[in-house]
């Protein structure tokens, strides 16, 4: 169970820099089919390993979500998409999604015949 930044595509320069000396977390720039880039920060701070993903005009769909996944944890990791309470909402960025995993805790998970 593995979190790990995908260094190629970190962000290098400008106001959103860092380098690897950052470890899990920084900003990521990942390219996507027709030129697009989907943005990724990350984090592993407070117990909890978090990714965010956005686009600029619309939010990440399900296999662009699943593609995040697999740059920043590995196959076999279980990682989850929250809602929360509505009086928790926090909404910075209209098209952002978040992919979170408590460190040291095992997820409960439901039978696989019920995901799929």
């Amino acid at each position: 169970m593995t979190f790990h930044a995908p260094e190629r595509y970190r962000i290098t320069s400008g106001e959103l820099a860092s380098d690897a000396s950052y470890g899990n977390s920084g900003a990521f720039a990942i390219p996507m089919p027709k030129g697009r880039k989907m943005f990724a920060m990350s984090g592993d701070g407070l117990g909890w390993e978090h990714v965010s993903v956005s686009f600029p005009d619309r939010c990440p769909t399900w296999a662009e979500m699943c593609k995040v996944k697999e740059l920043f944890w590995d196959d076999d990791d279980t990682v989850i998409q929250y809602h929360p309470p509505k009086s928790d909402y926090v909404n910075c960025h209209p098209f952002c999604l978040h992919l979170w995993r408590p460190v040291g805790i095992g997820l409960p998970r439901p039978p696989s015949i019920m995901v799929g």
